[in-house]
């Protein structure tokens, strides 16, 4: 007896264990793939327990990479314009961080395609109108298994009820039971006993995956061996297996793709956005770190000219000296020569220092981080401050068209637009009423063990069990089809039409806010291209007053030389010469900074 009960248990097993292969052949071919780098598992079938195992996740580099430490040269960090850029790129931690949020965009297109909706970020935002609905889930219904029970096998006819099953991700949910019941009877006419006893076992099974043109599939299978005491029973024990095919469509609200990828669509331009969003961020960072690029050259010519000022008046205090030793001069001129070296020892003072801070600013921007030796070497600045050329300057036309064409923000601007065209249609498509058609396919199965009565009265036993009903269950022997629809209506309809106007508002927000921003691009433009001529002119009125400077400097010393000026005039004049030198230094810093915004305003890739 023990050994037949376990044969027939290896026989509902093996019917379970085909149920399972028969799931998971259709799984895989409806399965959207996650992106290799957020899935080490993108096939995940046969793999199935992938997904659910939790992927490592490389850990931050901090470290400087080798084209930042290639540049240390002689004790120094030798370093040009276009190796400013390489190392800004791959070290600036701003870049990095950007780069970083905007992959949240990937991670949201793996949500969309499972049936979830995007939570934006990185500078996005998801319209509100596209949440109703789809707050949680996104897209789908339920996934639960329902009830089954072995007396539900009858010949009446009933109601039937279709309903959209499972998201864009397919789910599989499994149940196994094991039940035993004894009830008391009030009557011996239908089981011939005062009471029965009911050993039940029952196993469910249930696959459900909801598609884009707003079609929702559901196959169930479920089967129970249930033992009992009744004497009048057919089978005992019996086998009940049924499977359940059903198929809805939406008609009228949810129909189409274009509805149902609405969140596909906005992650595509989500990603464009994000992509534009990086690229405005290394524009940004790679004109400040240019700029301070240029203000590290421009201090260290003024490292330059203080020196060069303070041996002119240590040479100058020498010669003083000299005369006053042969008494030409008086001690008071020689007090004013060691004032004036005093004064070009501050300036010195003042510029190395200004030197060794712009060289931390610069630091900061091509390195991860400059602790250790890194952080104690000089940077020298191979690139020169540029000399000013009519080719630089464009005309206002052509920067605007070029501004207009490659500035980031008007991307993202025209992305933002298409999003909210997404949401205004589906918040019109939410103003339909409600029609789901559906289809139902069920086939059914029950044998078991019979005992019968011979010719001669005796009761012989003829077995059977699950295979036999499985058999039933394929060959269509006891179906049931059902059609129908189901129709929903809202009247009056206000939350819907209140969600339409505002999807409609928030659009013409949208346009609004990118009007402003095509008007502050072209006045960054306009400002720029002001700025830029200022710039070039100040330089020549700058290296213009510095010459001249410098040759009333000769003057002077030769008319002093002569007898004809005293030595307060001569320092007079360095101190005029060096303001011109510093201011001619600053005006050709301002006119390289003045390219960089240029350039930055214009949307250029440099």
């Amino acid at each position: 007896m023990k050994a037949q009960s376990n044969r027939k248990l290896s026989v509902k097993l093996s019917g379970f264990a085909g149920i399972f292969l028969l799931i998971g052949a259709v799984s895989p071919a409806i399965a959207q793939n996650a992106p290799e780098y957020l899935s080490q598992n993108p096939e995940w079938f046969p793999g199935i327990y992938k997904p659910y195992v939790v992927q490592k996740i490389p850990q931050v580099d901090l470290g400087n990479t080798p084209a930042v430490t290639q540049l240390v040269q002689d004790g120094k960090i030798r370093i040009s314009l276009a190796q400013l850029r390489a190392s800004v790129r791959e070290n600036n931690l701003d870049i990095l961080s950007s780069n970083t949020t905007a992959k949240y965009a990937e991670t949201d297109l793996v949500r969309v395609k499972g049936g979830g909706a995007p939570r934006g970020g990185a500078g996005v935002q998801i319209p509100s109108s596209l949440f109703s609905g789809a707050i949680g889930a996104g897209v789908g219904g339920g996934g639960g298994l329902g009830g089954f029970s072995g007396g539900a096998i009858s010949g009446g006819a009933r109601q039937v009820v279709g309903y959209a099953r499972g998201s864009y991700d397919p789910s599989l949910a499994l149940g196994f039971s094991i039940d035993r019941t004894t009830s008391p009877l009030n009557s011996l006419v239908v089981s011939g006993l005062p009471e029965v006893s009911t050993d039940s076992t029952a196993f469910q099974a249930r696959y459900s995956q909801a598609f884009t043109p707003g079609t929702s599939l559901s196959v169930a299978f479920n089967n129970m061996r249930q033992r009992s005491t009744q004497r009048f029973l057919l089978y005992n024990p019996s086998f009940v297996s049924q499977l359940s095919i059903s198929v809805t469509q939406q008609l009228l609200s949810g129909f189409g793709r274009a509805i149902g990828r609405r969140f596909l669509d906005v992650v595509d331009n989500e990603r464009k956005i994000v992509k534009e969003v990086v690229r405005q961020q290394e524009h940004a960072t790679l004109a400040q770190a240019e700029s301070a690029y240029w203000n590290l050259a421009a201090a260290g010519e003024r490292v330059q000219v203080a020196e060069q000022s303070l041996a002119v008046a240590q040479l100058f205090l020498e010669e003083t000296r000299q005369k006053e030793e042969f008494g030409v001069l008086s001690g008071l001129e020689v007090v004013t020569a060691e004032s004036e070296v005093a004064a070009r020892e501050r300036d010195l003072v003042t510029a190395r220092t200004t030197l060794r801070m712009r060289e931390v600013d610069l630091k900061n921007m091509i390195s991860k981080n400059f602790d250790g030796v890194f952080g104690m070497l000089s940077i020298e600045p191979t690139d020169v401050l540029p000399q000013p050329d009519a080719a630089d300057i464009p005309k206002l036309e052509d920067a605007l068209a070029a501004a207009m064409k490659n500035r980031p923000e008007i991307v993202q601007t025209e992305t933002n637009i298409l999003t909210q065209d997404i949401a205004v249609k589906y918040s019109k498509d939410l103003l339909k009423p409600s029609l789901l058609v559906f289809a139902n396919f069920n086939s059914s199965g029950l044998y078991g063990n019979r005992t019968l009565i011979d010719a001669q009265g005796n009761p012989a036993l003829f077995p059977g069990g699950m295979s036999q009903a499985l058999r039933q269950v394929r060959n269509w022997s006891y179906p049931e089809y059902a059609v129908g629809f189901s129709f929903s209506l809202n009247i009056r309809n206000r939350t819907a039409e209140a969600d339409y106007y505002r999807s409609k508002l928030e659009k013409k927000q949208t346009e609004l806010n990118a009007q402003n921003t095509r008007n502050t691009i072209a006045m960054e433009v306009r400002k720029a291209l002001i700025g830029l001529e200022q710039s070039r002119a100040q330089v020549e009125a700058a290296e213009e007053a510095a010459r001249l400077s410098e040759e009333t400097l000769k003057a002077e010393s030769a008319r002093q030389s002569e007898g004809v000026s005293i030595p307060y005039e001569v320092i007079r004049r360095q101190r005029d010469m060096l303001s011109a030198r510093f201011a001619a230094i600053q005006a050709r810093a301002d006119y390289a900074r003045a390219l960089v915004e240029m350039r930055r305003v214009m949307g250029k890739d440099n």
